[in-house]
């Protein structure tokens, strides 16, 4: 991507919406107050769990102290940012590995609630109006929002930044911005974002979420280049120190000005939190065993099941938990890239599957941890099961001659092997599936149609999924397939994920419990085409398209359940990926230096965000400040 400086005219033309002045009509251009609908919050479907009155979020202990530090191997990434290292600190466009946790210091308009599906309560807006066609949204910013160096946050930096991110963020935030037609500040105080017809039901929600940015800062700075310059936000926290690939810590703003928000009362408590960076797991562990950091979400069973044992665990200053996850735990897996022509057809995708046992891995080197992945919106309702409903059909039956019928029918389930790790039944069904998509044998290699060697390789990014991959591999020989691994540092695995230069690897994701416009990102035809998108597997069916734009148009949460099911047949039928593992809950492991609510919310894990620094605890267990 070339360098592109944002001159001081270009801020300002952004700033006042000259953009978007082009796809907003001139009625809501001058939408008037009295037109709109005035509420505290947003919701896909209208409905809050909280009044407008409200003094805080339930889960929350409004009371807790502020002070200590929480410390962590971060457990989740956003947009560019990289679990292994981070060489920038922008995690808003497309280049660079930037630094988890960096959406710490920006406050958006508002923020989510962590036990509803959905709906948002206001952070830098106080309250929002709507148009009755849902086209115009209207935030009034609060007074006291500004950014850190004391400069006032106002309206023309929301629009200023809303523009940006959707003509200069990073592929996922433009796509989906996709329904969004641009933002004008009315005044100081008051912005506009206007939303095209037909637009994605979640969009307005997904624009209240994003950070706003200062627009005099970046009058003298390019956007759109990674850096390791520390940005200037407004959210409750600042970066503080960082050592770029190994650790960055984020100091709390003592007086920041959001703190006693109702949406804020009872978070943020730490003074400093810290993301770790370990390029392997066991050294991780490692880590965190001798104190290095404080809090581990354990994500390897093997761990979890032999090596908590050491004394800090004994004597009982770490404890270790396991709560419920109760949100959508989607897909994780293996994703096939179909830009491949080796794997153009649906049958050697099948084969696939017939070659993963996962009983055995599941027993053999997971510890019978975890239950099989079958679905992209697996452990919620959105989940197709059994034959489609009369309103399944209805949706799919514009597409029955293109689809298998098998989508009419009981949806695709990985097959359950006999837990040996070389089911024979279970390859001989994937001989003649290759057989019959005319992959022959010659002198024991598995070739082509075109008589080519069928040859693939397995791209990963750290060693701890090495043995899961070779009784695939395994199985995958006994076949006459040449199947490889490849291990690549965090950088170029990520480079190449983004341009799709890979044959088969793993990811993992997950949707909300009111999915919308980001299902374009991991399924339509055009994602599939977009370098950076989380469309690896290169999916690219009108019916897919249909389904995805039915689940944004739905109306009813009834509406949406039925249409996420109905897609879930169509992608099932395609065998785009080979179906890993879930687990239903969170395995956590921390020294006993904190404090905690006695609530849970439901859809977020809640921490750092409401746990609390304990000295008493950390007194005895030896880890005072």
């Amino acid at each position: 991507m070339p360098r592109l400086k944002i001159s001081r005219r270009r801020v300002l033309e952004l700033s006042a919406g000259v953009t978007a002045a082009a796809a907003l009509g001139s009625a809501r251009r001058s939408a008037r107050a009295d037109d709109l609908i005035e509420s505290h919050g947003l919701s896909a479907f209208g409905d809050h769990a909280y009044p407008a009155d409200f003094a805080h979020f339930n889960y929350v202990d409004p009371q807790a102290p502020k002070g200590g530090t929480f410390s962590q191997i971060g457990p989740d990434r956003i947009y560019n940012q990289n679990f292994l290292t981070f060489n920038s600190l922008n995690s808003y466009i497309f280049k660079g590995d930037a630094a988890q946790g960096m959406e710490l210091t920006f406050a958006p308009l508002m923020v989510r609630a962590g036990d509803e599906p959905d709906a948002m309560y206001g952070l830098a807006a106080e309250k929002v109006r709507r148009s009755a066609d849902g086209l115009t949204y209207q935030f009034l910013i609060r007074r006291e929002a500004k950014f850190h160096d004391g400069s006032p946050l106002t309206a023309h930096d929301v629009a200023f930044s809303l523009n940006l991110l959707k003509e200069k963020g990073h592929p996922l935030i433009a796509q989906s911005l996709r329904d969004f037609a641009g933002a004008k500040a009315d005044d100081e105080r008051t912005v506009t974002l206007s939303f095209a017809p037909k637009r994605a039901r979640d969009v307005p929600l997904y624009a209240a979420g994003l950070p706003i940015f200062s627009r005099a800062y970046y009058a003298t700075r390019a956007f759109d280049e990674s850096s390791l310059e520390i940005p200037l936000g407004s959210g409750a926290y600042k970066v503080g120190r960082f050592n770029a690939g190994r650790f960055i810590e984020f100091n709390r703003v003592a007086d920041w000005w959001g703190a006693d928000l109702p949406v804020t009362r009872g978070q943020n408590n730490f003074d400093v939190v810290r993301f770790e960076y370990y390029r392997d797991r066991d050294v991780g562990f490692e880590g965190f065993t001798a104190g290095s950091y404080t809090f581990r979400e354990e994500f390897t069973s093997r761990i979890w099941a032999t090596r908590y044992d050491f004394p800090a665990l004994k004597d009982g200053r770490v404890k270790r938990d396991e709560f419920p996850d109760d949100t959508p735990s989607g897909a994780q897996g293996w994703f096939i890239n179909t830009r491949r022509p080796q794997f153009a057809d649906l049958r050697v995708r099948e084969a696939l599957n017939n070659a993963f046992d996962f009983e055995w891995t599941n027993k053999n080197i997971m510890f019978g941890a975890y239950l099989r992945t079958v679905s992209v919106f697996q452990n919620s309702e959105m989940m197709a099961k059994g034959p489609p409903s009369p309103q399944e059909v209805a949706l799919l039956d514009p597409f029955r001659a293109r689809l298998p019928e098998e989508v009419f029918g009981e949806p695709y389930t990985p097959p359950v092997s006999d837990g040996s790790g070389q089911d024979r039944t279970l390859l001989r069904k994937a001989a003649r599936l290759l057989l019959d998509a005319g992959c022959v044998l010659q002198n024991g290699k598995r070739v082509l149609p075109n008589g080519a060697p069928m040859v693939l390789e397995f791209l990963i990014d750290e060693p701890n999924f090495e043995p899961h991959h070779a009784p695939l591999i395994r199985n995958l020989g006994l076949l006459g397939i040449e199947a490889t691994l490849r291990l690549v540092d965090p950088v170029q695995y990520q480079a190449r994920r983004d341009g799709f230069d890979f044959d088969i690897t793993i990811d993992r994701f997950g949707f909300s419990s009111t999915p919308g416009d980001s299902l374009r990102s991991y399924f339509s035809s055009q994602a599939a085409a977009l370098k950076g998108s989380n469309n690896l597997a290169a999916i690219a069916d009108p019916a897919v398209d249909a389904l995805i734009d039915a689940i944004i148009a739905a109306n009813s949460r009834a509406d949406l359940v039925i249409a996420c099911r109905a897609l879930d047949r169509v992608i099932r039928s395609g065998r785009y990926w080979i179906p890993q593992w879930y687990k239903a809950s969170h395995w956590i492991a921390y020294w006993d230096v904190f404090g905690r609510p006695a609530a849970q919310p439901r859809y977020f894990r809640g921490i750092p965000d409401t746990w609390w620094y304990d000295p008493q605890k950390a007194g005895k267990a030896g880890r005072g400040r």
